[in-house]
């Protein structure tokens, strides 16, 4: 195991009309807030109007800004900090799921920095300072809620690149009520499952060792997931697996499973350059590479293969053939998402295979850095998982 420091700092108030502390909650930080929502389902389901009941209540004056899209993009966020500048707003307070807080978080940072915050993304700049942020989660996913981490998209170019500061980008409080993601579409709560898988198996396949207990940590965290979609899907309202889910997203990226490990990061890596160029949904594209990227690195430690497979999926240890004990892993695993209605190749994504190297050449700049920990690739690796995932 290896050093580390862990300080998570979000406040997080989790339960059934827990919405309605919010005003109280943000009054704490600055009584001049910006509101910053998505493209309408917050006002459709009545969430909206319940914030700012109990912002106004708790004497909080506030502005909206409004239309926050999937693989969030840069041109709201430059738009967001003009106007915390103008207004004199000293807190944001995200009503969405993961892109509207990944959106407040960008903001935050670049309120206070004289450059343009893409630097940040870029990492030509670090952050120095942010606004405060605080957060009504709408779906189970990105985990964003307890995070450092932002990723935001670059329309020119297609560039969807993340920043990672915990010291200024966590959320100082997350409300978390399960029952708010009860209507959400089927399609839509399982890609956010699909980004939990993804954040705990980004932690799980480490070259570290003695991490034993961080493992069955990211392991109970799959099960979970794995357990409680099916139910979700089959029975929206079950509040009992909307709890699960939500607090399984919500452990899955708020680093404590991580801690002492160096995770990978090559799926993340190589599905931005997916939903950077075609725009499709984050977990959808995840479900799609990291199978692909399975295939292409399991003999880099199979031990850890066979683990995650007997452990998570169940299937039966081959001690003759170990080799398939992992390839049954992640058959299981394609076959999870298959059931919940979730593509696993790029055809079914509906992503043509034309820009390919492209994609390669991006997620690499031009082949001078590689991505990953657990193997690092190089452009001939990421363009090996692409076409795995054909």
């Amino acid at each position: 195991m290896d050093n580390f420091v862990y300080h998570n700092a979000t406040k997080i108030l989790f339960g059934k009309g827990t919405d309605a502390q919010v005003g109280a909650e943000t009054k704490h930080y600055n009584t001049k807030v910006l509101v910053h929502t998505g493209m309408g389902s917050v006002k459709r389901s009545g969430l909206f109007d319940r914030v700012v009941k109990s912002l106004k209540a708790a004497g909080v004056d506030f502005v909206e800004l409004a239309g926050v899209q999937p693989n969030p993009r840069l041109g709201l966020v430059q738009q967001g900090i003009q106007l915390c500048r103008d207004q004199k707003i000293g807190f944001i307070l995200a009503v969405g799921g993961g892109s509207v807080i990944d959106s407040a978080k960008a903001i935050a940072a670049g309120v206070p920095y004289t450059g343009n915050v893409w630097d940040f993304y870029e990492g030509k700049a670090s952050p120095k300072a942010a606004l405060p942020v605080g957060c009504v989660l709408t779906i189970p996913a990105a985990g964003s809620e307890t995070s450092g981490s932002t990723v935001i998209t670059k329309e020119d170019g297609g560039f969807k690149r993340g920043l990672t500061s915990t010291e200024y980008l966590r959320p100082v409080f997350a409300i978390l009520d399960p029952e708010l993601t009860a209507t959400l579409p089927v399609f839509e709560t399982a890609v956010g499952a699909a980004d939990i898988m993804s954040h705990v198996m980004e932690r799980y396949f480490t070259n570290t060792t003695n991490v034993d207990y961080s493992d069955r940590l990211c392991e109970a965290t799959m099960r979970g997931v794995i357990r409680n979609l099916p139910i979700v899907l089959a029975r929206p309202h079950d509040y009992d697996a909307r709890a699960e889910l939500m607090w399984l997203g919500t452990q899955a990226h708020s680093d404590l499973i991580g801690m002492g490990r160096v995770g990978d990061w090559a799926s993340h890596d190589i599905e931005h350059e997916l939903s950077g160029l075609y725009d499709v949904p984050h977990g959808a594209g995840l479900a799609t590479v990291f199978p692909a990227w399975m295939k292409h690195v399991y003999k880099h430690d199979l031990a850890r293969f066979n683990q995650w497979a007997v452990r998570v999926w169940g299937v039966e240890m081959d001690h003759k053939n170990p080799e398939k004990t992992a390839l049954e892993g992640i058959a299981k695993l394609q076959g999870f998402y298959t059931s919940c209605g979730l593509p696993t190749t790029l055809k079914e994504l509906k992503v043509p295979d034309d820009k390919l190297e492209v994609m390669a050449d991006k997620a690499t700049s031009g082949n001078r850095r590689t991505v990953g920990n657990f193997v690092k690739l190089d452009r001939d690796g990421v363009l090996a998982v692409l076409k795995l995932a054909r």
